[in-house]
């Protein structure tokens, strides 16, 4: 029978006691992640549309994505919580349709949005709920067992204020969401406010202005997941840039290129990380 990794994930989500959801981007970054602890490992939107060449926010279709995370499901044995975006449509039957695909792919969870790629803007309140109820009766009616993660994204795109994402946070619990997400608040006073203020897990970003803190404040705050999105891509990203402007550049500086590790190294992260097993 094939290893479900359904209950380990659900079982990770520990409201003070946060794991980090590694978000990765092709195959071998999520061999290394798992073999360097990860209990758990996510896609980003942003970080697999780069590998693309394409930006953020709509640009990759659902068959794509969802193509991409079952990669990364059969790279490791680890649990895969998937980004999908707004679900891939507008209705809630789409987002139905898309939970019930991710199923299919062999996904520990998924994640939707409340807001419409590309602009941003946020579905009207009592569609955004509709949506997320649909989503979890999809995947109540899974054959396995998935975690479905509802984000509020309004007030990182500026379509609604924190009032009304905690509004929504404690609709879409309500309508059977087993964790909830508002990304990029303002402080991790406003973590807390959020963690005190629905009976579900809560997913927490460090990205930003919150790599700040350490696993610890997040913990203190009532977080039970600290997702990366694209910043650890990013973060890779940076060192291309840094890398190339230094030796394409007047000095001809290959300097930065010391910071990499050995080919060897690499090589047995990735023998690893394909063997490596959760922890439930």
């Amino acid at each position: 029978m094939p290893h479900d990794p359904g209950p380990a994930f659900r079982a990770l989500h520990r409201p003070g006691d946060p794991f980090v959801l590694a978000n990765a981007w092709d195959l071998g970054s999520a061999r290394m992640l798992a073999a360097l602890g990860a209990q758990a490992l996510g896609t980003s939107s942003a970080a697999y549309a780069f590998t693309l060449g394409r930006p953020d926010m709509g640009h990759v279709s659902r068959d794509e994505m969802l193509a991409h995370a079952q990669d990364l499901v059969s790279a490791t044995p680890l649990p895969v919580s998937a980004d999908l975006e707004n679900g891939y449509g507008d209705a809630p039957e789409d987002v139905a349709r898309t939970v019930r695909l991710a199923c299919e792919a062999g996904l520990a969870g998924l994640s939707i949005e409340d807001v419409a790629p590309p602009a941003g803007e946020a579905y009207p309140f009592d569609l955004a709920v509709e949506r997320i109820r649909a989503g979890a009766a999809a995947a109540r009616a899974c054959p396995r067992d998935i975690v479905l993660l509802a984000r509020a994204d309004g007030v990182m795109t500026g379509a609604y204020d924190f009032a009304e994402g905690i509004r929504r946070l404690q609709a879409f619990a309500d309508a059977g969401a087993d964790g909830v997400y508002l990304p990029a608040p303002a402080s991790l006073d406003d973590v807390a406010r959020i963690c005190a203020s629905v009976a579900v897990p809560v997913n927490a970003l460090a990205a930003g202005g919150f790599t700040r803190h350490t696993r610890a404040d997040f913990a203190a705050a009532g977080v039970a997941r600290i997702s990366l999105g694209s910043a650890l891509a990013r973060a890779t990203h940076r060192l291309i840039k840094d890398a190339a402007e230094a030796m394409l550049g007047p000095a001809g500086d290959f300097s930065p290129l010391s910071r990499s590790i050995a080919g060897t190294q690499v090589d047995a992260l990735l023998a690893s990380g394909g063997r490596v097993r959760s922890a439930s």
